[in-house]
């Protein structure tokens, strides 16, 4: 006897051959590439790449000796340093629809209860990798430069070449927006049922000691930057176990649901 599908299948007549997911997905990228490019064409003009230079190099600048600047070791340094941070800001200013092509690639192989679980995932990913970044500019680099310009000798005139400050402040931008992330992979991994919220709860103690340590690496060698990405890792932690919860509750299947109250009845 053969089998049918279910009739309360909600992904039925929903196939889609390989090579349409293929164009589907071309065509996703190419919008992504175009709200990319848009958004570089908007900050070429306003406020332009020597603009966006000086706001990212503000913080380092403020901190240098009076009469101090950032400086070129390379010939083309002055131009390609400037349309990089170009780049990198209209990713940034785009990002919120390329996260958005990707939902829309993807939903339509979910059902309803992971679409409940996928789009608050990317917005809220979106939104904490945002904070973590913001969090970098205006705290973080102002003590890690302060301390590091208090600690230099006098004897020493600090001219930091710019392809350096840049590639330190996308390390340190990637190191905080992803720290920022903790919550996020903890609701993934309890409600994909890899690991329970009760072991996450006991397994605090450990990842105090993982987040210390992963600052300790990733930060320069002075305590308040290694704080400022400790401890929000920590408290991340707890807000991701308390999201998990909520999660795992209000994005279960109707199966699970339906076998839940039919256990609960029959006890």
């Amino acid at each position: 006897m053969s089998e049918t599908p279910s009739q309360n299948d909600e992904l039925a007549g929903t196939e889609q051959p390989f090579v349409q997911h293929l164009m589907e997905l071309r065509d996703r990228l190419v919008k992504a590439m175009i709200a990319i490019g848009v958004a570089a064409a908007l900050l070429f003009f306003f406020p332009g790449p020597g603009a966006l230079y000086d706001f990212l190099a503000a913080p380092l600048v403020a901190h240098l000796p009076k009469g101090a600047t950032l400086i070129a070791t390379s010939v083309i340094s002055p131009f390609m340093v400037p349309l990089k941070i170009l780049l990198m800001s209209a990713f940034l200013l785009a990002l919120p629809v390329v996260l958005w092509q990707l939902w829309a690639f993807v939903a339509p192989g979910l059902y309803s209860h992971e679409k409940k679980l996928v789009l608050p995932l990317v917005v809220s990913s979106t939104v904490l990798f945002f904070i973590g970044v913001a969090f970098c500019y205006f705290f973080v680099f102002g003590q890690v430069f302060s301390f590091i310009q208090g600690f230099a000798p006098k004897s020493i005139t600090a001219a930091p070449d710019i392809e350096a400050y840049l590639s330190f402040v996308l390390t340190m931008f990637l190191a905080f927006g992803m720290a920022f992330e903790v919550p996020i992979a903890v609701v993934v991994l309890a409600r994909m049922n890899i690991v329970s919220v009760e072991k996450l709860k006991n397994f605090r103690g450990y990842f105090i000691v993982i987040a210390f340590i992963i600052a300790a690496v990733v930060t320069p060698p002075d305590v308040v930057s290694q704080l400022a990405l400790a401890i929000p890792m920590c408290l991340l932690y707890e807000v991701g176990i308390w999201a998990a919860q909520i999660f795992i509750k209000h994005t279960k299947a109707p199966e699970d649901t339906e076998e839940a109250a039919s256990s609960s009845s029959s006890s």
